[in-house]
């Protein structure tokens, strides 16, 4: 019953395998480093001048100015042309919604090899990210790739985006080991994004018990993240660990955490099923009074046995009649009937019992039985007598409505009653 209360987490696709180093070398890296050693370059004097011009227009916001004359700009050596190219890229991803053109850019000046160093990272991290932008998952791995190799650093952001890429792959396996590089990179300034990701590789691949752990962890690193009260209430009902599931929803409520209708009827079920239905039965019932919980049938018959568990008979023959109002079934009108009659408000028990029997109940002959008592209590020795003879053609409850319907004629005739 829990498992379906217990859900949460998206999305979808499939690819192929894209292998990252995420033990990556600095030392090896440093070495590769060292022996790429590129001279720093600048672009000729009448390249020059024009980019300074397109600088100066993009600083003063004139993006499409600057564009034009780029654009415009016709380099005839190869580290020119990488060179334009790249501000060219710039320029569209500044814009915005010139992704696809930005891309293309970036690959002209990237692919040469030739960009000054720390030109050449920036313009690999720049089009891995695009390409993540843009769906094109696949190439922005083998650029963070890259990049990395390139480089010889490594950044917690860029780590979210592999495990991100790799979620939108579909290879949900391969999402843990860069969340976790993500998690030691942010340090003593955590993120919940690595967090989230692991969830979510673990939640769907149903090893909820591994999410178990994350949430435990992440729940004392963000102990106000309400989220993370009710999502690891919900993978403890995942892994049927029903007393934490009832602790950690508990805490979370009365730190005011819970406030859907699902979380607060979950909570009431936890209640109820570890041995506290009056506590089920008061939750329920102050939140359908203040509307958090809907008031109909099913949550009503809920809160009314809730308080019959709870042994607070009265007010769950109380709640079977509102039930009974709003459904008028037979076997609300018998439940709350039966109710009334235990607490010996036996004339309100008479009606509700007619009416169970009007709506045509099954088992009549325990309603004659239970009409028959009420009447006797009442001291209608007549009428338990009719109900108690009734009760005797069912076979059911013939052996004990004969016990009774002697002790019935033998009290009335005590008192001096005609039956």
């Amino acid at each position: 019953m829990f498992k379906k209360l217990a859900t949460a987490l998206v999305i979808a696709s499939a690819v192929t395998t894209v292998q990252l180093p995420f033990s990556f070398d600095v030392q090896a890296a440093e070495a590769k480093q060292e022996k790429k050693k590129r001279p720093t370059q600048l672009v000729g004097p009448s390249v020059g001048k024009k980019v300074q011009k397109a600088f100066e227009l993009y600083t003063a916001d004139d993006i499409d100015g600057a564009l034009v004359l780029l654009l415009d700009i016709e380099a005839s050596k190869p580290y020119d042309k990488a060179y334009v190219a790249r501000m060219i890229a710039v320029m569209y991803a500044t814009k915005g919604n010139q992704e696809e053109k930005a891309i293309s850019y970036l690959k002209q000046a990237v692919e040469p090899d030739i960009l000054n160093e720390g030109d050449h990272g920036e313009s690999i991290k720049l089009l891995a990210d695009l390409q993540m932008q843009t769906k094109k998952y696949q190439e922005a791995l083998k650029n963070y790739e890259a990049w990395m190799e390139f480089t010889g650093k490594e950044d917690s952001q860029t780590y979210v985006k592999i495990a991100q890429a790799y979620y939108e792959l579909r290879r949900l396996d391969k999402m843990i080991e860069p969340a976790d590089k993500a998690i030691a990179l942010f340090g003593d300034k955590p993120s919940q994004n690595p967090y989230i990701l692991k969830l979510t590789s673990y939640y769907e691949r149903k090893m909820y018990k591994d999410g178990v752990k994350v949430l435990e962890t992440v729940l004392q690193i963000f102990p106000e993240n309400k989220q993370w009260w009710t999502q690891l209430g919900m993978f403890y009902l995942l892994v049927e660990d029903y007393p934490k599931a009832l602790s950690t929803l508990d805490m979370a409520y009365k730190q005011g955490y819970l406030e859907k209708e699902s979380e607060l009827k979950t909570l009431a079920s936890l209640y109820q099923s570890n041995g506290v239905p009056f506590k089920a039965a008061k939750l329920l019932e102050k939140h359908i009074a203040s509307g958090d919980i809907k008031r109909d049938d099913q949550t009503l018959s809920t809160l009314a046995n809730a308080f019959h568990a709870a042994q607070n008979i009265s007010t769950a023959a109380k709640y079977y009649g509102e039930v009974a109002k709003l459904t008028n079934e037979a076997q609300h009108w018998r439940k709350q009937g039966m109710l009334l009659k235990q607490s010996e408000q036996f004339k309100k028990a008479i009606v509700a019992l007619n009416k169970a029997l009007d709506k045509g109940v099954n088992n009549k002959g325990r309603i004659y039985m239970s009409l028959a008592e009420s009447h006797f209590y009442l001291g209608q020795y007549k009428q338990a007598h009719a109900e108690i003879t009734r009760a005797m053609k069912d076979p059911k409850s013939r052996k004990a409505a004969r016990g009774w319907k002697s002790f019935i004629e033998e009290t009335a005739q005590r008192k001096g009653v005609a039956i």
